[in-house]
């Protein structure tokens, strides 16, 4: 099937390559490969927050095809940026955790298979890359950034003075933190570090570095890389960093909201009642008193603030997207490159009582994801299909014809893309660390946890993930469905012989043995 598809596909891109205003204009689409970080579905397109404001998402939604039901394999940076670029789900390469330990067993997950970019690049297309692509920026293995990349963009350099505001968070990409610190230190002080980024705050451009932010430089870039003359086909790789923490923009996306009017996410008090445990402790977080007591307990306000932040950030790099997007379509590249636009997991803001990605729930693992293909993608269309990220590297191969790479997990949406009332069978498999999975169907949400505890939610009437149907009468078949795409045999993390527990299992054990389960968690 693929091998027929391909030059036909080609065939239909044919018009868009004769119509570009250089006559030399390679044969093979560009791709413009467009990923924002932490970015759940607070988006106009997305409707998930109904205060946001993100004209230029938006709008690149309506030039193509957007997926409403598309969702990460792992929901922490360093796991999905990896699965997406690598095509292989954390289940296949045991790849939960550490870029270092990724960085150990590169070699022996990887064998013969090749990284998205290095594909690309070994087939013929010039490729490039700014901002945060992989965990660590264009780049998580050093040593093979060149077999990635031909041209990569700069990094960011922050001084000593405002590095000193992070108090000690890692990744100056990352930065400026606000301008008196993080308000979770500031209130509880130093044994709470692992809070300095749970903070926000509105900068002037003298509390950034020349008085821009980071994304605003990755734009830049971008912009300047379009309005050059590419003689081969390109990749181009934009990732921007925000809206992750901290929630920090320039003022002026402050001021596009109304700190008193925002609205926060409606979570009843005991949201948590019907949670196993493991669901529990992975809400629970990494403060000492918890994420959530200690955000509500901060002040009364201090949960709105936060969704405030979050906003803001939103709406900052949505105009550094559109920043791109239009440069694109005043370059000579136009109507012959794809774009498509993707983040690399979800992020709560108190729902669950949760306040980071790292869960399994619809907040932590829904993602934006569309493509615009000219002359192939249906201007203004959608697909509530469960697609996976997985499903990028074939996607790409396939509409730029490049030969077939046989290691990846997912499969093609080319066919939903030229015909959004097409259905697929597989749900997607979500995975967070060893042995927890979710698998989402296009109607539902099946979690089950390593020590064999269950949540079953029902989307068509519960979008909020409120009631566990788990124990109650009449969902066996559809328990026993999403049971059946749970890897038989779990995959040991990469470079392991053994599992051992981590902090989420050792918090249960304290939990139980002195019955001390947070009362805001029951």
């Amino acid at each position: 099937m693929r091998k027929i598809l391909i030059p036909v596909l080609l065939l239909v891109l044919a018009p868009a390559v004769r119509s570009a205003t250089a006559a030399d204009q390679p044969s093979q689409p560009n791709v413009l490969f467009l990923s924002l970080d932490d970015l759940n579905d607070w988006t106009g397109a997305m409707g998930g927050n109904v205060q946001a404001k993100t004209p230029n998402l938006d709008k690149l939604c309506r030039q193509g095809i957007l997926f409403t039901n598309a969702h990460c394999s792992q929901a922490v940076c360093t796991a999905s940026r990896n699965s997406v670029l690598s095509g292989l789900h954390p289940s296949t390469t045991g790849w939960y955790t550490s870029t270092a330990m990724m960085r150990r067993t590169y070699d022996q997950v990887m064998g013969e298979h090749k990284m998205l970019p290095q594909h690309f690049k070994d087939n013929g297309y010039e490729t490039l890359a700014v901002g945060k692509v992989f965990h660590q920026g264009v780049s998580d293995y050093r040593e093979r950034t060149d077999d990635f990349w031909n041209v990569t963009g700069p990094n960011y350099k922050v001084s000593k003075k405002l590095r000193a505001r992070g108090e000690g968070y890692g990744g100056t990409k990352f930065y400026p933190f606000p301008k008196t610190g993080s308000q979770i230190i500031d209130r509880y002080g130093k044994k709470y570090a692992d809070g300095n980024s749970l903070c926000y705050g509105a900068l002037d451009r003298d509390d950034m570095p020349d008085g821009k932010m980071y994304d605003e430089l990755i734009a830049e870039w971008a912009v300047e890389q379009l309005q050059q003359q590419h003689d081969k086909p390109f990749f181009m790789a934009v990732g921007f960093v925000r809206p992750h923490v901290p929630y920090t923009a320039p003022k002026e996306f402050f001021d596009m909201y109304d700190l008193d009017e925002i609205i926060v996410p409606d979570v009843p008090d005991d949201e948590m009642a019907d949670i196993p445990m493991m669901g529990k402790s992975i809400a629970y977080g990494t403060l000492r008193s918890g994420d959530h007591h200690a955000v509500v307990n901060l002040s009364d306000t201090y949960w709105r603030e936060l969704v405030y932040g979050y906003l803001a950030c939103v709406s900052f790099v949505d105009a550094q997207a559109g920043k791109v997007l239009d440069a694109l379509a005043d370059s000579r590249y136009a109507d012959n490159t794809i774009v498509v636009l993707w983040s690399d997991h979800g992020q709560h803001l108190g729902e669950k009582k949760h306040w980071r990605k790292q869960a399994l729930w619809e907040e932590a693992t829904r993602v934006p994801l569309a493509f615009k293909i000219p002359s192939v993608s249906k201007p203004g269309t959608q697909s509530a299909e469960a697609v996976s990220l997985l499903d990028l590297y074939p996607t790409l191969v396939d509409v730029c014809g490049l030969p077939a790479a046989p290691a990846l997990d997912g499969e093609s949406l080319l066919p939903l893309i030229r015909d959004p009332s097409q259905t697929r069978e597989q749900p997607v498999l979500i995975n967070w660390y060893y042995g927890n999975y979710a698998v989402r169907s296009d109607d539902w949400r099946y979690i089950r946890y390593r020590d064999g505890s269950e949540e079953l939610y029902d989307h068509r009437s519960d979008a909020a993930e409120r009631t566990n149907l788990i124990g109650k009468e009449g969902f066996t078949e559809i328990i026993d469905q999403h049971r059946r795409w749970i890897p038989k045999k779990d995959k040991l993390p990469a470079g392991s012989d053994s599992w051992k527990g981590d902090a989420l299992d050792r918090r249960i054990e304290k939990w139980r043995g002195d019955d001390s389960v947070p009362d805001w968690l029951k």
